[in-house]
This record gives C-alpha cells, structure tokens and sequence, in this order.
C-alpha cells in the first residue's frame, strides 16, 4: 500500500506550506517507503508515498496524463489496467504502472470513469485546466482513506488519520464506494449494486459459478512485480487463498519472476489453533511455510504502536491487529512486499459463529449487507493499515467486486446454517470447493470450525488483554467513563484501556467520531445481538462469546463492566450444546 496526502484550495501557497505538506506526508512514510512526490499547482499539493509493487522502475507518483494537466496520487491496485490501456489507443502512458490509466481514463470520460476500474483503490486527481479536483474510494472501503476541511476553506484527502489531524478543523471517514467532486460540490456514490438496498436475492445457488468467480478474483490478484506469499491461518478462509494460488500460480507472470513455490505465514502463540492448522495445509500445498511465534506481553508491549498505526480504539480491531502488526514486521523482513489475505469471506456468507442464531433468511441476508458495509472500519483497516505499517501490501480476493456481486446475489436459504441438514457456516463456499476428483485441501480443514484471528493465535492471547487492563484501569475510572467519554463510552476495562491510548495519540474531537461503536457479540452488529436474549448479557466480540455454539466457548467467569452507571460483575455461564454437522466432525460447546 502507499500513503497519499492531498492538501486542495489552501490559502497559504509558500514555501513554508510546502514544507509543512511535506513533513505531514512524512507521517505516511511507513506505508511507502520505495520513494516520495509531491506536485504543487498554486493552492493545491498532491504528495504521494510510494509502495512500489509494478514497475518498480518508472511508476512514481503523482502520475500524468501527456501534456502534463492532469495529475494524480493513488494507493492501491487496478488489476484491470491492461485491458483498459487497450481501450485508450489515442493515449500515451509514461510508465508501466496499473494506475497510469487514472488520469487519461478522466480525460477521455470525464468523472463517469471510476466504476470502469476493476480494484482497490484511493485516489486524488488535480485538473490544472480548470483547478477542479476529484477524489474516489473502492467500492468496499479495502484501502484506507480520510477527508477533512481546514477554516480557510481546504480540503484535505489522506491515507491515514495522522496525515490531516493537525490540521483540519473537522474530519471523517471518506465513505466507501463514493467519490469527492469539486464541481459537484461534495460527496455521491459510485458504487450501487444490487445487494447496498439489502433486497432478498433469489438467484439458485450454483458450486461452480462460485468456485470459478472466486478462482478469477485469486487469479488477477497474481499481478505482482515484486516477491510476495499468502497469510495462512489454517482458517477455511486463507486456506483456500492459499489452495487457489498455489493451484493456479504456475505460469503466471509473477512465476516467471519468482518462481512456482509458493510462501506462506502464520503468527500465533506456542501451541495455539492456528499454528498447528496452518502447517497442515502448508504441507498439503506443498507451500514454503514461515510460522512466527509471539508472547502475550510482545503483544501488550505493541499496543500503543498498534493503536498509533490502525488508528481505532475498537476493542476486537485491537486484539487482532496486535499479531497480524507483528507478523507483518517478520514477513517484511524476508523481503516480502505483497500478501493475499482471506478477509470478508465471513461477511459475505454469514461465517461468524452468531449467525447459526439468525431466524430466517431474510435476517440473515440483511446482517451480511450490514457487516460489508462496514468492512472499511472493522477487518479492511486491519488488514490495511497492520501490514501498511511495515510497507507491505494485503490483497483480499474475497472483496472483489465481482465475486461479491455473485456471492450476494445467491437466495440466502443455501447460506443459512442448518445442523439438521448437516449444512455449517459458509456451507456453500464448502461446498463449492469439496471437490473429490482434484482436492483443494483436506476435509477437515475444509470444514473446520469458524475461528476468529484474534481466537485462532492463542486463546489465551484475549485473556492476557483483559487482565493487563485489570492492572491498569481501576473502579473509579470506570464509574466516571460516561463523563470522560461521552462518546463510544468504553464499558469494559480493556477499551477504557484502549480508549486512553487512542485519545492520547488523536485527542481531537472528531478522531474519536470515526470509530464505530454499539454492542457486539462475536463480531456482530448491534442490530443482530437480539437475535438471542442472553447475548445482551454477554457482550464481548470473541467468537468464544458465541455460547452454545462455539467448540472452546468462554469458561464460567466474572467480569467487571459498567451498567447503567454503575459496577457490576457479570458471570458468564456456558451453555453445553452439541450439534452434529458433517460426517466425522462435531462441533461442541
């Protein structure tokens, strides 16, 4: 990933703005540390830190159109940019880089361009001509991307929070799927598929047509000019990235540069559930397999250098971004730039362990078009910004927008999870890949139960987070926290504990109003928590929270947490459940 800054209609155009542009782009450094650039045309400065990924020898940014008009920063990746070269023959690109076709794609069709790019992307593009300004984000919120105005009337577009913070007088999250256009006057939306309305689909469930779409959205992702792996948890998710990639890799473009090995990593603790499971699909794969180990307290050291990188005080995002910040710093160090990651797969067919409660298939379709709306908050800024931290890149291949089309668009009856049918979470992306003739990978990593990132490296892992809070933030912090935190009022002492770190690195007001908030059991949406009576009394985003349902749930314990202003301790009672799914797997809780 690269980091952008853009700083657009600014009273002040000296020297010492330049400057000050300069040092605040500086604070994006960590996301492209391959080269920097900035542009200035009177009030208006587009700074670029680059990550460089294709055609690492001429792809600097900010990019141009021929006669040098019209200018451009981007972070990400446009996948399609060679078929759209060819539908530009009257154009002449200066670099190889996928982004090139940005500015002459504005050129040639005005602001209308933007859903002709297949990828993840942030852009901000300068027309000296006129000195309007546009600026875009993907349809899934994949790369980060902030807006604020300063009080002479600027606008400022960055990558990352730290980047505008000092300067504006307000800022917010730059809305997924939208675009920003000074002609227009403000914000629109790009990107409008049929699922945003969250209307019931009801298009026949097809194992192929799933299967291929999501082999395509591995496949374009392959376009890589520098070294790069997979994340492996032993998860159903990032196995089968790592399946598809290692079955398709051989004669790539990224192959003939790399070779047909592929690598893989995994973080966790010494004997936790993802090490064990990621090192047996490695060697079924026949990956080159990287397995990092962490202490809880290297985790509690990171916190702060976490929290200053992901910018949230959400107490889940924190848990797993802590291992996934750490891992990313050992894979970086091997000389790895570009990861494929298994994020959104959950999201888009109902894999979190709460769903098994939802009622009908209304419901459940609904909380999925809930949950990829709000990606961009939750697992794409982990995924994000804990690997742009150490100048490494995350694709997801599970958000691309076609595969998402797809997926969501399948009549949500064949997502519902059925124990009496034998039918568990993600039963048809299972199933779409249980191939008997040419396995993708074992049967009971295919159906492996659904095990949260920040569960799967170590149980104990969330347990050393909340007793380090314990030591660290008394009763009496919390009896005053509605006062000191009106906001987002943390009620449990791990994300008062966060929440101080957050408030002492971004202390303005509208830092805090960018991190979502509102009850959670297993990663759900507060709208689905009532979904189940006791879950109201049992917030907390660990899958484990899922009682009844989860294999290793929470055992019986107390916990301090504010209610209606006062301290109560909550004792959580696991549920025994067993519930047959397929042949030689049970999941008991």
């Amino acid at each position: 990933m690269c980091g952008i800054l853009a700083v657009l209609g600014c009273s002040d155009d000296c020297q010492a703005k330049r400057v000050r542009v300069l040092e605040l782009s500086r604070r994006l450094k960590h996301r492209g540390p391959d080269w920097s650039g900035l542009y200035q045309h009177g009030d208006c400065y587009l700074s670029h830190q680059r990550l460089a990924i294709v055609d690492p020898a001429s792809g600097d940014q900010p990019l141009f159109n021929e006669d040098g008009k019209i200018v451009v920063t981007v972070n990400g990746e446009i996948y399609n940019h060679e078929e759209l070269r060819k539908n530009l023959p009257n154009h002449k690109f200066r670099t190889g880089s996928d982004c090139d076709v940005i500015a002459h794609l504005y050129e040639e069709h005005g602001e209308n361009f933007v859903d002709m790019l297949d990828g993840m992307f942030s852009f901000v593009l300068l027309d000296t001509r006129d000195n309007s300004f546009l600026a875009a984000r993907d349809a899934i919120g994949i790369t980060s991307l902030y807006i604020g105005w300063g009080l002479d009337g600027s606008v400022w577009i960055s990558s990352e929070l730290k980047g505008l913070n000092d300067e504006c007088e307000h800022f917010e999250v730059f809305p997924p799927g939208h675009l920003y256009s000074s002609k227009m006057g403000g914000l629109r939306r790009w990107h409008n598929p049929p699922w945003f309305s969250e209307a019931i689909p009801s298009t026949p469930y097809e194992p192929f047509d799933l299967r291929r779409a999501f082999e395509k959205a591995v496949i374009k992702r392959l376009m890589t000019d520098v070294p790069f792996g997979v994340l492996l948890s032993g998860g159903l998710d990032s196995s089968l990235v790592a399946a598809v990639t290692a079955r398709h890799l051989e004669g790539t473009k990224a192959a003939k540069h790399w070779g047909v090995q592929l690598h893989s990593f995994c973080v966790g603790l010494e004997g936790s559930p993802d090490l064990k499971a990621a090192r047996e699909v490695a060697d079924y794969l026949g990956t080159v397999h990287h397995e990092f180990h962490f202490t809880v307290q290297d985790g509690i050291d990171a916190i702060e250098d976490v929290i200053y990188h992901i910018e949230t005080y959400d107490v889940t995002t924190i848990r797993a971004s802590t291992p996934m910040f750490l891992m990313s710093r050992k894979i970086k160090s091997l000389g790895v730039k570009m990861v494929l990651s298994g994020e959104g797969a959950d999201e888009i067919f109902g894999g979190y362990l709460y769903f098994h409660k939802a009622p009908n298939k209304d419901e459940f379709h609904r909380e999925t078009c809930r949950k990829i709306k709000a990606l961009h908050q939750y697992d794409c800024l982990r995924a994000n910004k804990a690997t742009s931290a150490w100048g490494l890149e995350a694709r997801v291949p599970f958000l691309d927008k076609e595969f998402v089309n797809v997926a969501m668009s399948i009549d949500p009856e064949w997502k519902m999870i059925k124990p009496e049918q034998k039918r568990i979470e993600k039963w048809i992306l299972r199933q779409a890949f249980d191939d008997e003739e040419r396995p993708y990978l074992p049967k009971h990593i295919l159906y492996r139960q659904k095990e949260q990132f920040s569960d799967g490296v170590g149980y104990s892992w969330i347990d050393g987070l909340k007793a380090h809070a314990e030591h660290h933030v008394n009763d009496k912090m919390m009896l005053n926290a509605a006062h000191i935190f009106p906001h987002n009022t943390p009620i449990t002492k791990e994300a008062y504990y966060y929440r101080m770190i957050f408030d002492r690195l971004f202390p303005q007001n509208s830092a805090s109003l960018t991190v979502p908030g509102g009850a959670s059991v297993a990663c759900s949406t507060a709208t689905a928590v009532a979904w189940d009576e006791s879950w109201s009394k049992n917030l907390d985003p660990s899958g484990r929270a899922a009682i009844g349902v989860h294999n290793s749930p929470y055992e019986k314990r107390a916990t301090t947490v504010v209610t209606n202003g006062k301290l109560t301790t909550k004792v959580t009672e696991p549920v025994a459940r067993v519930m047959e799914t397929t042949p030689g797997l049970t999941i008991r809780g």
